[in-house]
């Protein structure tokens, strides 16, 4: 075990972040030997609660927060590893639907940081932000004795690190083209990469898939002997209306229909999103679940930054949309949503990505562009996203480097009547999302053992959403795309 004078000294928010940060640069590190390692260190603390497992290209974190919301509401004790965050990285770890305290953030990481860094120097090995994140998870849910952890896969499946799991339940959101260069160039490649989360003898719940992405999970359902449970087949909705604000939807459950379900988030497809969470836990507690407890935990869903109003004079939308299907899903949703609006985009991206490609689906839409660059080595510069933009969407288009200023000035051409959307990058979309709302994630209050009074909130911010978004096997600003 580690001498005293090795112990890392973590007494307040600083160095926690600190002994966090300086795991960034570490790279990604395909392989599940250095969690598995830490993990058998920390005695294995992902054994001692039942896990729901969330993969996809898009919607993770929205069905993570939908599963953790409608398990809470039904009262169990829950914890949600999602990623990454739009301002603290605290947000990763939720309890009972709440973001971890300050203090217990702390002392979580005080916890483990011994065993990581004792770990370390007998592996020899050095594990990355991603991975160190996700050991704090682990950690931090078995300390509080949740009754079930819902975590979500950081990119792909078969190589994350959070793979460690045998989970009650391993599920697919969805399978789209991202990350081509780890995960495959074909929808079937990245399909069998995500679906590798499924274990023996498992349970799958799937949302819609594309049909080629079909063959790869049919083979690892085989191999594994496990059961699944679809979109369109087991589970569906029934019937999706807009209302103010968001959706309201009938849903056919694997075991129940659920009627009159509203939903405030924006975009068709969250709809189709919280189908699948209720599948999901109705197969995990093995029983339909109540009426009006899914109810509730559908008006208490969020998904910050995601489809997420900031404003309504103008109206100023932020969408954390970074992939073709994301920006796919934008577009529809402004079409159907806001028809009436002519759009100013705001858009920063990071990564290799083709910008033309994205923005596509936006023409017709939009007015004038503000090309920006969050605070982030991996942004694409805004002069080349300007030139993009510009040649896919032939619109005026402006350099602002700056993501603060870009908003403002944003708005100030839409004007009161106008409209501002915000894409391309969660990065690019906290840094909006700072200067409009603030950095508060509101916490869920349907949990059965929600305490009120440490969740008081500004009930005058307006917080629909949307998501989803994958990122890298770890948390390093040269590495990932977000």
């Amino acid at each position: 075990m580690a001498s005293p004078s090795n112990v890392p000294q973590i007494e307040d928010r600083a160095a926690a972040i600190a002994f966090l940060d300086s795991r960034i640069g570490h790279g990604v590190k395909p392989g599940l030997e250095r969690i598995a390692g830490l993990a058998d260190f920390l005695a294995d603390p992902q054994l001692q609660y039942p896990v729901i497992h969330v993969a996809g290209t898009n919607g993770k974190t929205t069905v993570t927060r939908m599963v953790d919301a409608i398990l809470g509401a039904h009262g169990l004790r829950t914890g949600a590893f999602t990623s990454p965050h739009l301002h603290h990285v605290e947000e990763r770890f939720q309890l009972d639907g709440k973001v971890v305290t300050e203090d217990r953030f702390v002392n979580a990481v005080a916890e483990i940081a011994w065993v990581v860094e004792e770990f370390e120097g007998r592996s020899d090995e050095s594990v990355t932000y991603f991975e160190l994140t996700t050991a704090l998870a682990l950690s931090l849910f078995a300390n509080e004795a949740v009754d079930a952890a819902v975590l979500e896969v950081g990119m792909g499946g078969r190589w994350d690190a959070t793979n460690i799991v045998d989970a009650s339940v391993s599920v697919i959101t969805g399978i789209a083209l991202d990350h081509v260069a780890h995960l495959g160039h074909s929808i079937g490649e990245i399909a069998a990469e995500k679906a590798a989360i499924l274990k023996d003898d498992g349970l799958l719940v799937s949302g819609l898939l594309p049909a080629t992405a079909e063959g790869p999970i049919t083979a690892r359902v085989a191999d594994t002997g496990s059961t699944w449970l679809r979109a369109g087949s087991d589970f569906s909705v029934a019937e999706a209306t807009q209302a103010v604000g968001g959706w309201r939807a009938t849903i056919n459950g694997v075991l129940e229909t659920y009627d009159d379900v509203y939903l405030p988030l924006h975009g068709r497809h969250q709809v189709d999103h919280f189908a699948t969470a209720a599948a999901v836990c109705e197969v995990f507690l093995d029983h339909p679940l109540e009426g009006e407890l899914i109810a509730a935990a559908g008006a208490a869903t969020t998904s910050p930054g995601r489809l997420e109003v900031a404003g309504h004079q103008p109206m100023v939308l932020l969408d954390g949309a970074h992939n073709e299907e994301g920006f796919d899903g934008l577009a529809e949703t402004l079409e159907t949503e806001f028809p009436r609006f002519r759009w100013h985009l705001v858009i920063g991206v990071r990564g290799e990505r083709s910008v033309e490609d994205l923005v596509m689906p936006l023409s017709g839409r939009i007015e004038a562009v503000w090309a920006t660059q969050a605070d982030d080595p991996a942004s694409v510069p805004a002069d080349d996203v300007a030139s993009a933009v510009a040649a896919a969407l032939d619109v005026e288009t402006t350099i602002v480097p700056n993501v603060r200023e870009a908003v403002t000035r944003a708005i100030a051409a839409a004007g009161t009547e106008g409209a501002v959307a915000v894409a391309g990058s969660l990065y690019v979309v906290g840094e909006a999302r700072s200067v409009l709302i603030g950095d508060d994630v509101r916490p869920s209050g349907v949990h059965v053992r929600y305490d009120p009074i440490v969740a008081e909130y500004d009930d005058d911010q307006d917080h629909d959403d949307d998501d989803d978004q994958d990122h890298d096997d770890d948390y390093d600003p040269a590495a990932d795309d977000f």
